[in-house]
C-alpha cells in the first residue's frame, strides 16, 4: 500500500507536469495559427499494380534459382514490350478506403476522393471502395451514401468490398454498389433505426428540482432527458421512427431490387455466408483476393486524401497519444503486481 501511494503521488506530479507543458504549447500553436485558414489537403495516389509485384517478386527471389529467375525476368519484359507495341491500354481500378464511425467522418475525404475520380473515369474504368462500418447517425451516413451514388450517376461501375462489417448505415452505403463482394464471416443488414436515452425525470422530481422545457411549435421535442415526455410525444417519436425506417427501405430497395425487402428490413445482420442466400451480397470474396486478381488485368490506382494537421492538431493529437501510453503502461504496472 505504501509503494502505491508513493506511486500515486508520482504519477500525480508526472500528469501535472505533462498538462501543464501541454497547455503552453497548445497556447502557442493556437498564437501561431490565429488568423490562418484550414489547412489544405492534398491527394496522394499510389498504383497498387507495383505493391504486388514487389510481394511476387521477392518472393521469387528467394525460391528461385538464377537461372529460373532470369529466365521469368526475360519473358516478362518481352511480354511488356509486346503489349506497348500493340498499344494495349488496360482498364484502370480506383481503390478507395471508407472506415466509418458513428458520425462517417470519412465521408469528408471520400467527396474529394470521388471528385477527383469523376475528372478522368469512364464507363470503361471501375471503383472499388474497401468499406468498413457498423453505421451510425442517419444524416451523416446519408451524405456518404449520396457521394456514392455519384458514381452510379456517372456510369462509372462501382465495386464494394466489406471484408468486416456494412451494416446499418454501412449498408445503406454497400447497397449503392453495382456488385456487392462480402468476406464470408464480414457482418451485414441491420438495415433498421434506432433512438434511445435515458430519461431522468423522476429522479429529479424525487430531490425538488423542476426543469422546463419551453418550445414554439407542437413537435419541436418529442422526447427529453429532463422534463416528462407524454406518450403522445412518444407516438410522435415512434412515427418518425418508422418514416426515416420507410426511406431507409426504399433507398436500398431502388439500388438492390432483387432483395426481398420486408424480409431483411428486420434490423437483423447476417454473416456473409448467409447475406450471399439473402442476396444483400453478390460474391464471397476478401477485398485483397478481389484486387489480386484485377490487377493481372487492369492498372489499380490507390487515392487517398489527406489533409495536413495544424501544429496545434498536431501537439493534440501527440498528447493524446502519450496519454494513452501513460495509462496504458500504468495499468499494465499494476496487473503485473497484483496478478
Amino acid at each position: 500500500m505504501e509503494f502505491l501511494a508513493d506511486y500515486a503521488g508520482f504519477l500525480a506530479k508526472t500528469l501535472t507536469l505533462v498538462v501543464a507543458i501541454l497547455v503552453v504549447l497548445g497556447a502557442i500553436a493556437a498564437l501561431r495559427s490565429r488568423g490562418r485558414g484550414k489547412a489544405e489537403g492534398h491527394l496522394e495516389v499510389h498504383k497498387l499494380n507495383d505493391f504486388y509485384k514487389g510481394l511476387h517478386q521477392r518472393l521469387e527471389q528467394v525460391v528461385l534459382d538464377k537461372a529460373r529467375l532470369k529466365q521469368l525476368r526475360k519473358q516478362e519484359a518481352k511480354l511488356a514490350k509486346a503489349a506497348k507495341k500493340a498499344g494495349e491500354h488496360k482498364p484502370r481500378v480506383f481503390v478507395l478506403d471508407f472506415d466509418g464511425d458513428i458520425k462517417a467522418s470519412a465521408t469528408e475525404h471520400l467527396r474529394h476522393e470521388i471528385t477527383a475520380v469523376l475528372g478522368m473515369a469512364t464507363p470503361k474504368d471501375e471503383v472499388v471502395l474497401r468499406l468498413e462500418s457498423g453505421g451510425g447517425m442517419v444524416h451523416s451516413y446519408g451524405l456518404a451514401a449520396s457521394q456514392l451514388a455519384r458514381i452510379r450517376q456517372a456510369g462509372v461501375p462501382l465495386t464494394v468490398c466489406v471484408d468486416k462489417v456494412a451494416a446499418s448505415g454501412g449498408y445503406m452505403m454497400a447497397c449503392i454498389g453495382d456488385k456487392v463482394i462480402s468476406a464470408p464471416f464480414a457482418v451485414l443488414g441491420s438495415i433498421g433505426v434506432v433512438a434511445q436515452l435515458p430519461n431522468v425525470h423522476r429522479l429529479l422530481k424525487k430531490h425538488d428540482v423542476d426543469f422546463e422545457v419551453l418550445t414554439a411549435g407542437e413537435y419541436k421535442r418529442t422526447l427529453t432527458i429532463f422534463g416528462e415526455n407524454t406518450r403522445k410525444g412518444r407516438e410522435k417519436f415512434q412515427e418518425d421512427l418508422e418514416t426515416t425506417h420507410r426511406l431507409f427501405k426504399n433507398f436500398v430497395a431502388h439500388y438492390r431490387p432483387q432483395l426481398s425487402i420486408d424480409e431483411v428490413a428486420t434490423g437483423e445482420v447476417w454473416l456473409g455466408q448467409a447475406a450471399l442466400g439473402k442476396k444483400l451480397v453478390d460474391e464471397l470474396k476478401t477485398s485483397d483476393e478481389y484486387l489480386a486478381e484485377r490487377a493481372k488485368s487492369a492498372e489499380l490506382f490507390q487515392l487517398r486524401y489527406v489533409e495536413k494537421k495544424t501544429l496545434q492538431e498536431r501537439i493534440g493529437l501527440a498528447a493524446s497519444v502519450a496519454m494513452d501510453r501513460l495509462l496504458l503502461n500504468w495499468l499494465g504496472r499494476l496487473n503485473q503486481r497484483f496478478w
